[in-house]
């Protein structure tokens, strides 16, 4: 039997398998559909300081192989998710991260503080969604997010962890600052920016009518993001995330440099995926003779 657990920054997790925040709700929902044993971590939906309702439909579409949504980042708020969801973390059989959202740094650390109430095990700073307000993105200004993170920072001891997005063209300077900032790991990547018509009706397929493109013609994006930062900041640890499918995705994305590797939209498909996908990890270890997890990341041979 080979080893699974690898390290991430301050923590260490039995499986580099993290469910994607936005893909399992906020967990507990999801816990007798998803078989959580086999993650290492459980990342709740994205919650803001007040109650967003989201975008009006349609807010989710097809796109070949893909996804597009704009749901908005439909949520609670943070009191509320306080008094509903977090009395009902204790009894998962994973540990639970929580997601902060919000419009400004003093937003992140409202939120952070509260789900540190709750008993999340870690917090996931989500700078990255394309979708909220007028579509801007803090990820793509490095200054801003570090802002973020240090915001955060300063309210909680948790580990905390910083989503950025593929659409950055200087997504390595904007993992620089996060890690600078305080985040102990980053998260590559989140949606990119993407959008569909119907031909039959001549309307956008969704409301916005921009979104953000998830599935599997996303990992060769996401796994060109863990390249670029794993080989210039190697010290960083990644969470590799992207269109991920397969047992040999997840090697993919190890071998890039992820330290862990999380699943999303394959969820909505195969909600029980991680079983499978941890098989055919556990396959092509015993294959290749791989001792631990260690052993395959950022262990790309070069030409």
């Amino acid at each position: 039997m080979r080893p699974l657990a690898t390290t991430l920054g301050p923590i260490v997790l039995r499986s580099p398998l993290i469910a994607a925040s936005g893909t399992v709700g906020s967990v507990v929902e999801f816990n007798e559909t998803v078989d959580f044993s086999v993650y290492g971590a459980a990342v709740a939906k994205s919650v803001s300081p007040d109650e967003w309702p989201g975008r009006p439909s349609p807010r989710l579409a097809p796109a070949g192989t893909g996804m597009l949504n704009a749901i908005g980042i439909q949520n609670p708020g943070i009191g509320r998710w306080e008094e509903e969801i977090g009395p009902r973390l204790r009894g998962l059989d994973v540990p639970v991260w929580g997601s902060a959202v919000g419009q400004d740094p003093e937003d992140f650390a409202a939120v952070a503080e509260g789900l540190e109430s709750t008993g999340v095990a870690s917090i996931e700073v989500n700078l990255s969604c394309p979708n909220i307000e007028d579509g801007s993105l803090i990820a793509l200004d490095a200054d801003l997010s570090a802002r973020v993170v240090e915001a955060v920072r300063r309210v909680t001891s948790l580990p905390i962890g910083a989503k950025l997005s593929p659409n950055s063209e200087r997504i390595t300077e904007v993992a620089a600052a996060v890690a600078g900032a305080g985040a102990d790991w980053v998260v590559l990547t989140n949606t990119v920016w993407g959008a569909g018509i119907d031909i039959e009706t001549r309307r956008p397929k969704l409301s916005a009518p921009i979104g953000g493109y998830s599935g599997p013609p996303l990992k060769p994006i996401a796994l060109r993001c863990v390249w670029e930062v794993h080989r210039e900041l190697a010290s960083v640890p990644i969470i590799g995330c992207g269109g991920v499918a397969t047992g040999a995705d997840v090697v993919e994305f190890l071998l890039a440099g992820a330290s862990a590797v999380a699943i999303g939209s394959t969820h909505f498909a195969e909600p029980r995926a991680g079983r499978r996908i941890t098989r055919e990890l556990k396959k092509y270890m015993d294959r290749h003779g791989v001792d631990g997890i260690s052993d395959l990341v950022g262990a790309t041979r070069p030409w």
